[in-house]
Parts: structure tokens; sequence; C-alpha cells
């Protein structure tokens, strides 16, 4: 007539306590093709290509950025060819100066 008590193993939990060891979507029931889709939301973050895509993708706008100034400086200059035949550099000017 007494009752046993309940083994430590099977020891309940409030549903908040529970939450906390699966963050984010992983602990969610979910479709395979919602999986599929958003896959960044259920795979462990991977820090080592995390920052060679950071590095990557920053070269990549420094070099864009680079070509862009360099452009931009080659825009002023122009060659001119004068009456002997000979050619050279000469900087644009403006026709209203």
């Amino acid at each position: 007539m007494s009752s046993a008590p309940e083994p430590p193993a099977f020891k309940s939990e409030s549903p908040k306590e529970k939450d906390f060891r699966n963050p984010g979507l992983r602990g969610v029931r979910t479709t395979t093709l919602f999986r599929a889709v958003n896959p960044e939301l259920f795979i462990k973050p991977n820090k080592p290509v995390m920052a060679f895509g950071l590095i990557t993708l920053s070269l990549c706008v420094a070099y864009i950025g680079y070509l862009h100034a360099t452009e931009e400086n080659k825009k002023d200059l122009y060659e001119a060819i004068d009456s002997e035949g000979h050619s050279y550099m000469r900087r644009r000017t403006s026709k209203w100066d």
C-alpha cells in the first residue's frame, strides 16, 4: 500500500527547462522541405568556415574598391598625339575652364 519513490533517472522537468537544452528550432518538429530550404537554422555554426568566408568577402569588396579607385584616376588622363606623331599622356580639361 505504500508507493515506491520514482527513480532519479525519470525526474520530471518543467517545459521551460527542457527548451533551454535545444535552443532555436532544433527541438521543433518540422518537415524535410523546411529543413532543406532553411539549413542555417538546424546546422551548428562552423567558426573556421565563417572566418574564411568573412575574409574572402572582405578581400573581394576591397579589390572592387581598388579597381574603382584606379579607374577614376585613369579617367583624367588620355593619350594625345602631337603634330610630329609622338604620343603622350595629357590631363583632361573642361571646355568651360
